[in-house]
C-alpha cells in the first residue's frame, strides 16, 4: 500500500466557489462557440488561425502537465528514489493538464464534429507532424491516467486490480517518458514550418530540443510550486529540503538551455535582433531574464535555502517557459498581409475557466484520494 493519504478537508470553500464560478463562465462561452461558431467568440483570423486557446490551453497547458514526465526521468532514469513522494501529485497534474488540453483542442477545431476521423486509420497522415503530435498526446493522456490509476483503485479498495496494474507499471513508465519527449519536441518542429513568418529570435533548427527541455523545466517548476503551496495552505510537513535538492538540478538544466539558445543565436548571426528595441526584442529579453533569474536563485546556496526565494524562482521559470511559447507562436510571428490579433474577452474567460477547472479538480482529488504522502505523515484526524 502507498503511504499517501487523502487530505479529507472541506470541499466547499471560498476558493472552490470562485473556481467553480469561473468554470461556469467558461462553459457558457464554450456553449456559444459550439452554437454560433468560432467567429462569434474569438478574434481569430486568416493571419492568426491559432490564438490563446491553442497556445495557452494546449502548448502551455500540456507543458504544465509535464511534472509527471519530468519526475519520472529523475526517479526512474536517474534512480532518484528520494523524490518518489512527489510522483503522485506530479502525475495528477499531468492527468488534468493533458485531459483538459485535449478537450480544449476540440473546442478550437473548426469542424469538431469530425474529430472521430483522427481515430480511423484510413484517414491518417503519417507524414504530418500535427498527426504525430495529436497521436502522441492522445496516447500519453491514456498512459498518465493508467500511471495515476493506483491512487484511484486504492481509494476504491480494488487492491487486486491495483496490484495487476503495478506489476506492469514499468511498461507505462517507459511510455510515459517516451511519448512526451516525442510530442513536446514536435511542438518545436511545428514552428519550423512557419519559415520566414517567425522571427529569427525563435526560428532555429534547435526548436525541438529547446521545446522539450523547457517543458521539463516547466514540469519541475510546477511540482515545486504545487508542493510549496499545498504544504503551506494545508499546514502539512514542508517538502522544502527535498525540493532544495531538486532545485539545483533545475538550475543547471536551465543554464544548459540558455547556453544552447544563445550559442545558436550568435552562431546564426541573429543576436543583433535582440537589441532592435521593438516588441519582439523586449519580449525576448523578458524571457531570458526570467530564465536566468530562476537559475541564479537555484544555483545559489542561500537561494535554495530560502523558501520564498525558491518559490519565486520556480514561478519565474514557469512564467519564462510559458512566455517562450506565447512569443514563439504569437508575438514572434509576422503573417503575410496586414493582420493583427488580440484575444477577445470570451477567449480569455475560456482560458481562465479551463485553468480554474483544473485547479478545482486538483483540490477535490487531493482531498478525496491518496495523493499526498505528506498528508499521511501529518495525520488527517484533525482536518
Amino acid at each position: 500500500m502507498s503511504n499517501a493519504a487523502p487530505l479529507r478537508r472541506n470541499l466547499v470553500t471560498p476558493l472552490t466557489v470562485v473556481l467553480a464560478a469561473l468554470t461556469l463562465i467558461a462553459f457558457y462561452f464554450v456553449a456559444l462557440r459550439f452554437i454560433y461558431g468560432l467567429g462569434a467568440v474569438t478574434n481569430l483570423n486568416q493571419g492568426y488561425p491559432w490564438g490563446i486557446w491553442v497556445v495557452i490551453d494546449i502548448f502551455i497547458g500540456t507543458a504544465l502537465g509535464c511534472g509527471g514526465f519530468a519526475m519520472a526521468i529523475l526517479v526512474y532514469v536517474f534512480n532518484g528514489t528520494v523524490y518518489h513522494p512527489l510522483m503522485r501529485p506530479a502525475l495528477l497534474g499531468g492527468v488534468f493538464g493533458y485531459t483538459l488540453g485535449g478537450l480544449a483542442l476540440i473546442v478550437d477545431l473548426g469542424r469538431y464534429w469530425q474529430v472521430y476521423n483522427f481515430l480511423l486509420p484510413w484517414h491518417w497522415q503519417p507524414n504530418s507532424i500535427m498527426f504525430e503530435v495529436g497521436l502522441c498526446m492522445l496516447a500519453y493522456t491514456a498512459v498518465v491516467w493508467i500511471e495515476f490509476a493506483p491512487a484511484i483503485l486504492e481509494r476504491l479498495g480494488w487492491i487486486r486490480l491495483k496490484r495487476l496494474i503495478e506489476r506492469w507499471m514499468f511498461v507505462f513508465i517507459a511510455l510515459g517518458i517516451l511519448l512526451p519527449l516525442m510530442h513536446q519536441s514536435s511542438f518545436g518542429t511545428v514552428l519550423l514550418a512557419m519559415s520566414t513568418k517567425l522571427s529569427p529570435l525563435w526560428l532555429t533548427v534547435w526548436l525541438p530540443l529547446l521545446f522539450v527541455v523547457s517543458a521539463i523545466l516547466m514540469g519541475y517548476s510546477v511540482v515545486m510550486l504545487e508542493a510549496a503551496v499545498v504544504t503551506q495552505s494545508f499546514d502539512l510537513p514542508s517538502e522544502h529540503q527535498l525540493l532544495s535538492r531538486l532545485s539545483r538540478v533545475v538550475g543547471w538544466l536551465t543554464v544548459a538551455w540558455l547556453v544552447v539558445r544563445w550559442a545558436d543565436l550568435i552562431g546564426r548571426g541573429a543576436a543583433d535582433l535582440a537589441f532592435a528595441g521593438d516588441l519582439k526584442a523586449t519580449m525576448f529579453w523578458i524571457e531570458n531574464v526570467l530564465f536566468a533569474g530562476g537559475a541564479l536563485v537555484f544555483l545559489t546556496p542561500s537561494g535554495r535555502a530560502s523558501r520564498r526565494a525558491s518559490f519565486l524562482a520556480a514561478a519565474a521559470l514557469l512564467a519564462a517557459g510559458a512566455l517562450y511559447r506565447i512569443d514563439a507562436f504569437l508575438v514572434g510571428v509576422t503573417p503575410v498581409g496586414n493582420w493583427g490579433y488580440f484575444p477577445s474577452v470570451a477567449e480569455i474567460m475560456v482560458t481562465v475557466g479551463i485553468i480554474s477547472f483544473e485547479i478545482l479538480l486538483y483540490l477535490v482529488v487531493i482531498k478525496t484520494f491518496p495523493v499526498l504522502e505528506s498528508a499521511s505523515r501529518s495525520g488527517t484526524a484533525h482536518a
